[in-house]
């Protein structure tokens, strides 16, 4: 689902000091919603074409924009920025060392629209606001799972209530791996086509272990046990084991499990009492890893057992033609 939009005051709040942001007039619109992504320069308009404009966007001003200003007259600059204040535009980020102009101070205090300043340059101000509005607007879900990077690679464990996700989590930690979140995992989908799960405020760092309660994994086993956030890159369900169901042996059927409209690999692992679910875990990663690398364990078997009915068939044919 897509994020509910938020206002400038959230924004400024979230990026006021990282981008060194000041409000400097039209606080009373602070309360003005954020409804795109996108940011706008309003270059054109300053100049009187207001054609297709996307009002909706979060507009700012470099130097070009407030040379241009500049330049002109009182009267010339009321009336190049007055149409741009009547829209329900929702801010004006001013970036640079640029002197506002008294009449810019006054249409926002009139019109309600929040005027911000930085001395940051246009171009670093773009960069970082649009990082953040795409996180802000990236869509996300909630489900039940365990999340664990095991040697980087980012595992999230689902399977039912009670299989054994957060005990298995907690022992890969007591083997030197990291916890990113255990019970309820946050998805979201990141430019370009990245996964990345997160766990809640509310339940950051702990983990449930059924009889014994929530334990707290970073101050038991420290920092090193624990990560905000992971790429999520293979999906690991854990499912009872059932003497009827045909398991996969080789690997060769690739099978996924979709979230977000992103594909991503899926294992269905069978379980059952004595299983050292921990060990294939860190094989599940590791092999990760070499598929990465271009090494295919499943395709390299299937190549090599070609290759050997191969060879059969050409000695087969030879002999076949062997009149001694």
């Amino acid at each position: 689902m897509e994020r509910a939009p938020f206002n400038v005051e959230e924004m400024i709040r979230d990026q006021g000091r990282s981008l060194k942001l000041r409000v400097i007039a039209g606080s009373d619109g602070l309360h003005r919603p954020i409804t795109q992504r996108d940011l706008h320069r309003p270059g054109l308009a300053l100049a009187g074409f207001f054609e297709r404009f996307p009002h909706e966007r979060v507009q700012i001003l470099g130097d070009t924009e407030m040379i241009f200003l500049k330049q002109l007259n009182k009267d010339s600059r009321l009336k190049s920025l007055e149409p741009l204040f009547d829209l329900q535009i929702p801010c004006i980020i001013i970036t640079g060392r640029n002197r506002v102009p008294q009449e810019m101070k006054q249409l926002a205090e009139a019109k309600g629209v929040p005027l911000i300043t930085t001395n940051l340059r246009r171009s670093e101000v773009t960069f970082l606001l649009s990082n953040y509005l795409n996180v802000r607007f990236a869509p996300t879900i909630n489900i039940h799972g365990t999340l664990v990077d095991v040697y980087g690679t980012g595992l999230l464990l689902i399977g039912r209530a009670g299989i054994g996700k957060s005990e298995i989590a907690l022992d890969l930690v007591e083997r030197g791996h990291r916890l990113v979140a255990d019970d309820i995992v946050t998805l979201i989908r990141k430019p370009p086509g990245v996964l990345i799960g997160s766990g809640s405020e509310m339940l950051k760092h702990l983990i449930e272990i059924r009889g014994v309660g929530v334990l707290d994994v970073r101050e038991m086993f420290g920092v090193r046990s624990i990560r905000l956030q992971k790429r999520v890159e293979t999906v690991v369900e854990l499912v009872d084991w059932d003497g009827k169901q045909d398991y996969e042996r080789l690997g060769l059927d690739e099978q996924y499990r979709e979230y977000l409209n992103m594909k991503i690999p899926l294992i269905r692992l069978p379980i059952y009492p004595g299983k050292n679910i921990t060990v294939i875990a860190e094989a599940i990663a590791l092999n990760l890893h070499l598929k990465v690398y271009g090494i295919n364990t499943a395709h390299e078997l299937s190549r090599r057992l070609q290759a050997r009915l191969s060879d059969k068939l050409k000695i087969a044919d030879y002999l076949k033609w062997d009149d001694e």
